[in-house]
């Protein structure tokens, strides 16, 4: 059935719809889009509000059954299709999601802003090629348009390749001088040197007023980074501050949220929790490397994805949204921790296991989930995958608070920008890891990032006794391991092993005494 015309009442309703979506105000978008859905059933506009306001409160199952009905409406929609794909990827179904993309990527030969947007589809499914591939076919259509080279510099950027990356950037910058995000990331792909830096170009830009919001945030953040490589400490600390304090003012967060959250982790998932009742898939394939961001966990999911036998799948969101998917079905309102301990574990270990395995080659035996977060389920993994091995990054709670207090992350960790949300937070969870010891024993291996560092050959070898792995010398030239990477570390681990992060903090420490106080026992 085609897709109604749009009348005069079903402009101003979409109007309306698209101004409370912006505004966030869901609850007022829903209300809107079920009169303008009950007066036009068939209007594939109203169909395509529901799938944005299903995306938005992360409820992929109606995002995609919203598109199905909008493509029975308008068949061949290029944005229905490119919704379409990305509900897919959300749900776990890489390879429908895949299918798509190969086709519209067909369909759009020479239109630069949906390769665009294709590359950045690609580069969810982790097919970093394909997204480089679209993001440069865009860039030949339209060479001025920036957005299209930043897409094509953080496809390089996954791919390992840094300096082409870089080169990206600097056309970007030389287009557009404001574009904040591009100085950013071109600082932390390149060393400065005394002779060529963007030191007081940077300056120039902040003093002049340009960088306004968020662009300042960056620039204040590229500043800071090219300060520190040039060994002017002080500077870049006053640089980073600055930064830091405007992006947590830019923020609703509440760390208390996150802190009562773990602690109700920690109740709910208790001995009795992980002892009695039904266990789950016993297949031994997935290996959850996590730990607080910029604690070691790239590096070390480098050095065992060089393994023969191991490949790694990066910072994968699939355990929680295989468990909130889960959660949604059976407990639909519930709240989600006491919901996820009435799951079936093994329903919630076999959801998970399908959802990986469209993303593995299928030619190892273990495949690697890096996402950090994934501390929160430990409890839930044990249960719904008692064979899956554990690995928890350790690192100098100094050094890794610092290493997260500089790095201007993209999304996620907003406890990261201030000294009492980051002591709260690593506090609360370096208690929630105490438990999930104590309820596991040698279920977990803790890792030390200093350890690695200073022996590398040993480290290795204990990692590779707890997957029960024979040594392969690959694993010590892990800066080689040419699959893709799109962490905050992505550009050290294309490095050989260095130990000039051991520490680093002391070079600030004098700035860094409140955070040292807040830390307590850690430190």
């Amino acid at each position: 059935m085609p897709s109604a015309m749009l009348t005069e009442p079903d402009k101003r309703a979409l109007a309306a719809i698209d101004r409370a979506l912006k505004q966030r105000q869901l609850g007022q978008a829903n209300e809107l889009i079920k009169a303008m859905l009950a007066s036009s059933p068939d209007q594939v506009d109203g169909w395509i509000a529901r799938a944005r306001l299903a995306q938005m409160l992360a409820d992929f199952e109606a995002m995609h059954a919203s598109l199905e009905k909008a493509d029975e409406l308008a068949p061949g929609s290029p944005l229905v299709g490119l919704m379409k794909a990305e509900a897919l990827i959300h749900l776990g179904r890489i390879l429908e999601a895949q299918d798509a993309l190969k086709k519209m990527e067909l369909a759009a030969s020479d239109d630069a802003a949906w390769l665009s947007r294709l590359s950045e589809a690609w580069s969810q499914c982790g097919d970093f090629a394909a997204a480089e591939r679209c993001a440069r076919r865009a860039v030949a259509l339209r060479p001025n348009e920036t957005a299209f080279r930043f897409a094509l510099s953080s496809a390089l950027v996954a791919l390992g390749r840094l300096e082409d990356a870089a080169c990206e950037l600097d056309a970007i910058i030389e287009r557009d001088p404001d574009d904040f995000d591009a100085w950013y990331n071109r600082a932390t792909l390149r060393k400065p040197t005394e002779e060529d830096n963007h030191v007081d170009a940077m300056r120039a830009a902040l003093g002049s007023g340009r960088a306004k919001g968020l662009g300042r945030v960056q620039l204040n953040y590229a500043l800071a980074h090219e300060l520190e490589a040039l060994g002017r400490y002080a500077e870049s600390f006053a640089a980073l501050q600055s930064g830091a304090a405007a992006r947590r003012a830019g923020m609703a967060y509440k760390v208390e949220r996150d802190v009562q959250r773990m602690q109700q982790i920690e109740t709910v998932f208790d001995a009795d929790f992980l002892q009695e009742g039904p266990q789950g898939d016993t297949s031994e394939g997935p290996v959850f490397i996590l730990g607080l961001p910029r604690s070691g966990s790239t590096l070390v999911d480098r050095i065992l994805s060089a393994h023969a036998e191991v490949e790694s799948l990066g910072e994968l969101t699939d355990f929680p949204m295989a468990l909130t998917a889960l959660c949604r079905q059976g407990f639909p309102g519930e709240d989600l921790v006491p919901a996820a301990a009435k799951l079936d574990p093994e329903r919630l270990g076999q959801a998970y296991l399908k959802r990986i395995g469209e993303r593995a080659s299928g030619k190892c035996r273990y495949m690697i989930d890096k996402a950090p977060l994934n501390y929160l389920y430990i409890g839930l993994i044990a249960k719904a995958l008692p064979n899956a091995r554990i690995i928890h990054m350790r690192r100098d709670p100094m050094d890794n608070a610092f290493a997260m207090y500089k790095t201007l992350f993209r999304m996620g960790y907003p406890f990261s920008y201030d000294f009492n949300d980051l002591a709260a937070y690593m506090n609360a969870k370096d208690r929630l890891m105490r438990h999930w010891r104590a309820l596991l024993p040698g279920r977990i291996l803790d890792i030390d990032y200093e350890a690695v560092v200073s022996d590398l050959r040993s480290e290795t070898e204990r990692m590779l006794d707890f997957l029960g792995l024979a040594w392969d010398p690959a694993c010590l030239a892990f800066h080689e391991n040419t699959s893709p990477s799109a962490t905050a570390s992505a550009a050290q681990v294309r490095q050989p092993l260095y130990a000039s992060s051991v520490g680093k903090w002391r070079r600030y420490e004098e700035g860094l005494k409140p955070l040292r106080t807040l830390l307590g026992e850690q430190t």
